[in-house]
């Protein structure tokens, strides 16, 4: 399975995140059913703008963030915190890191926009609409603003 991107927006990881997700990309190598998915992830890890977790922007989706997006085929919208591999099972609708969505989504800001052409051929796509829970935020007292990230002093 060869996943090809059609669009690759800029991308934002917290340096916390990228290091647990470089292991879930060690662990799903092959034979592993979601090789190909964890390939893509690692290829989006390298081209990613890696920053300290006090300035991600809140706008961003990070691991555990609840994130409300669009499914761009069926333009239904559907609301999951992104997770990693063996987490699904939190309370509330959860969509994993492994997954071909879960890897979209990662480092996306609101209002970005990834498409790529899956294995059969067709077309998928997702659009971050609004980030509804951002760990980062929350862990820094809230004093992330939109669109800048930390403020200083705020």
């Amino acid at each position: 399975m060869t996943i090809r991107f059609e669009e690759r927006p800029p991308l934002i990881i917290p340096v916390s995140d990228l290091r647990s997700l470089r292991e879930v990309v060690v662990a799903a190598q092959p034979p592993h059913p979601r090789a190909a998915v964890a390939a893509w992830l690692a290829e989006e890890l390298d081209r990613a703008t890696v920053v300290p977790p006090e300035v991600v922007p809140a706008q961003v989706v990070t691991m555990h963030t609840r994130v409300a997006y669009r499914d761009d085929v069926t333009d239904h919208v559907r609301r999951a915190t992104l997770v990693f591999p063996g987490e699904e099972d939190a309370s509330g609708p959860a969509l994993s890191v492994l997954s071909p969505v879960g890897a979209a989504l990662l480092g996306l800001s609101e209002g970005q926009s990834i498409r790529w052409r899956t294995a059969s051929g067709g077309f998928r796509g997702v659009t971050v609409l609004r980030v509804l829970f951002q760990p980062y935020e929350v862990a820094l007292g809230g004093h992330c603003i939109r669109g800048l990230g930390r403020a200083a002093n705020a």
